[in-house]
């Protein structure tokens, strides 16, 4: 299946979760993750349940600390 992340196309494999494909991306620390998907703010408590599908689109913002 085919979807977007931050505006580029990605190929993935069937029956991926939003949990999976976080951890396949290898983000450092899902605590400072926010993930939109088609348009809503995906609740955390879903993740690993919502099933992607053909034609998602996804944008995920890392959170940076600083001063």
């Amino acid at each position: 299946m085919e979807i977007t992340i931050n505006g580029e196309k990605r190929v993935l494999a069937d029956q991926v979760t939003l949990a999976e494909l976080l951890v396949e991306l290898g983000l450092p620390d899902l605590r400072r993750v926010a993930v939109e998907h088609n348009g809503n703010l995906a609740p955390r408590e879903q993740w690993s349940t919502l099933r992607l599908t053909d034609g998602d689109r996804l944008e995920i913002v890392h959170f940076v600390g600083g001063g």
